[in-house]
């Protein structure tokens, strides 16, 4: 039988939560409708409350599981661009890194951003960019370094070629993310809200996932059978399986040992797809069916290709700021990180709102939003100087998670931040991760890149799109978005304006699509001639009239910890910084910073795909 929605429509329940004598109510919007049995709209445990520790580590451990498939895709993606398609090593370093950074950015998120239950961890939007750069003729691989039979991991010439790339990355990074540490803290991302809606969003989100395409292809084509199995799997398991519910045992005070319903398949389609196709793999390679000769056609579909990585792997490795060497500086880099963070605030400010919303809080104050994306930019800084070759953002699957656990607690994330943090100091964990066949990532790319794209056109239903304004808008902006790029990349010596830094930037920014699609998109749907309620920012942009950063729960919730909050409130001066939970901003200056939380990124998601969505995204 398939589980009821919820007011969020999210299903309900996949994990049921036993011994709780006392329920918290979810904020309710005016449309929404009750259940027969009164218990849709209602929280095990709130934001501010702390479960038991081991439900903490239990719903940490799940929240980490579900952030795998994003955290896990992105730096192995980018090994394609810093030519490491043959050192499973130091994929594995890559992947012990961004764990660590993304524990470390999730604790200070939850402490002293926005202090809301929400995960940070590696982002697509700043993957684009990067993939960019890396694709500039100064930057590409040489050619002996894509046969492994010519590469020698540890000589000296190929560490100095995959440093160099990795270096450039961290460089452009840490100083692109500075731009977003200015927005937040100085308050400017309500500025930016004004003029962004529908059908600026849309084509930049979609542009993500379709200018993927070919890294999906690259990867899924070692073997297509392996690739299509991966995808089926997926497909399977998140939406023909997503309402069976598995018993598994539990115990509470009140009924002892007995047995509770979780609808498994529905929170970790993508884990339990990869998983399975990676044991296939594995038996598959024990009995030979699999070629062993590196020419042939499946071969990289072998779980031993990587050789013995996880032999050769640290039990213990700590990942410390600049362990790759001196960060190096790309003008044309920066500009194309630039574009990426600008779209990554753009989707937090959503999480924020229905993070709050599913959480059991109240919708966040204007200084929370701006803590919040100031944290974010220390968490995309930190991360270039760790060397993650990515930045971080919220994750839109773990807020998708929320509504299925019911249990809103911070505790919960602040337990998976520690999580992760131990994960990447365990160096055979992160390789045994390097061992997943290029064949099954690929059928992961299959799903994972399609539903980006479905996400960001998903966006286009608060525009009306009976309107010939809109569809040209729309239309013009994702068809430039991918013909620009694609003949840049075909003619790179196009651009030649004589002045070399420039033309490193034009080449960065127009082979990347997100940014080319964003800007007609931003540039049409500001110049052309529309109503609010056409272009769809009526709606985008509705305001919680009832937040208000006077109540005693707000700053329950929203307040700095250890004693902070009470302590600058005790400084007149501190309600002009638009970061201190003092700050009264003056009614003039509501800015559609304050969106309704479901208005904005996370509409998407009522469907039950939000758990590939999350993973997506």
């Amino acid at each position: 039988m398939a589980p009821e929605k919820d007011g969020n429509g999210l299903d309900n329940f996949a994990f049921t939560v036993e011994g709780v004598d006392r329920f918290c109510k979810l904020p309710e919007k005016d449309n929404d409708t009750l259940s027969e049995d009164g218990e849709r709209n209602k929280l095990a445990y709130c934001v501010t409350d702390i479960p038991p520790w081991y439900l903490c580590i239990i719903l940490g451990i799940q929240h980490c599981l579900t952030a795998f498939g994003g955290i896990i895709a992105i730096p192995l993606i980018l090994s394609q661009g810093l030519c490491l398609q043959h050192d499973g090593l130091t994929q594995s370093h890559l992947i012990s890194t961004i764990f660590f950074v993304s524990g470390l950015c999730t604790l200070l998120q939850v402490t002293f951003g926005v202090r809301l239950p929400i995960l940070q961890g590696g982002t697509f939007t700043l993957l684009s960019p990067c993939m960019a750069l890396l694709s500039m003729p100064e930057w590409s691989c040489p050619a002996w370094t894509q046969n492994s039979s010519l590469v020698n991991v540890s000589s000296p010439e190929f560490i100095q070629v995959w440093r160099s790339r990795i270096q450039v990355l961290q460089g452009s990074i840490m100083v692109g993310s500075l731009f977003q540490v200015l927005v937040g803290f100085t308050g400017l991302i309500g500025l930016f809200m004004r003029f962004i809606g529908p059908l600026t969003i849309a084509p930049t989100i979609s542009l993500i996932g379709l200018s993927l395409f070919d890294s999906a292809g690259v990867n899924a084509g070692h073997h297509w059978g392996i690739s299509a199995m991966t995808t089926s799997l997926i497909v399977i398991f998140s939406q023909y399986l997503r309402h069976i519910a598995i018993p598994f045992p539990t115990y509470s005070k009140a009924k002892k040992f007995h047995t509770t319903k979780m609808y498994i398949f529905q929170i970790l389609p993508v884990l339990f797809g990869i998983t399975l196709s990676w044991l296939i793999c594995y038996i598959l390679t024990i009995y030979n069916v699999l070629p062993s000769d590196p020419v042939q056609y499946g071969y990289l579909a072998r779980t031993d290709v990587k050789g013995d990585v996880i032999g050769r792997a640290p039990w213990f490795r700590f990942p410390y700021p600049g362990q790759w060497g001196v960060p190096t500086v790309s003008l044309a880099g920066v500009f194309g990180i630039l574009a990426g963070v600008i779209s990554s605030m753009i989707e937090s400010v959503g999480d924020y709102h229905a993070c709050a919303r599913l959480s059991g809080a109240p919708p966040p104050p204007r200084h929370a939003i701006n803590r919040g994306i100031g944290i974010e930019g220390i968490g995309c800084l930190l991360a270039g100087a760790w060397g993650t070759g990515n930045g971080t953002t919220s994750y839109s699957e773990n807020v998708g998670a929320l509504g299925i656990t019911k249990v809103g607690s911070r505790m919960v994330i602040v337990a998976s931040g520690f999580l992760m943090i131990i994960m990447g100091m365990f160096g055979k964990i992160a390789a045994i991760f390097t061992t997943i066949p290029t064949p099954v990532i690929g059928g992961m790319f299959l799903v994972m890149f399609g539903v980006i794209t479905a996400a960001g056109c998903s966006n286009l239903q608060y525009a009306d799109m009976n309107s010939s304004r809109n569809i040209f808008i729309f239309g013009f902006s994702m068809f430039t978005g991918l013909v620009i790029p694609n003949w840049i990349l075909k003619n790179p010596t196009a651009i030649a304006t004589g002045v070399v830094e420039l033309d490193q930037v034009l080449q960065v920014l127009l082979t990347t699509s997100m940014f080319v699609g964003g800007f007609f998109g931003f540039f049409l749907d500001n110049t052309i001639s529309g109503t609010k309620r056409e272009r769809g920012i009526t709606v985008w942009n509705r305001v919680h009239h009832k937040a208000s950063d006077n109540t005693v729960e707000s700053d329950d919730v929203y307040g700095l910890p250890f004693g902070i909050s009470a302590g600058l409130s005790s400084f007149p001066w501190t309600k002009y910084v638009p970061f201190c939970p003092s700050h009264k901003p003056r009614v003039e200056d509501d800015t559609p910073s304050s969106v309704d939380s479901l208005d904005t990124k996370t509409e998407p998601n009522k469907d039950d795909s939000h758990i590939i969505v999350g993973v997506a995204l």
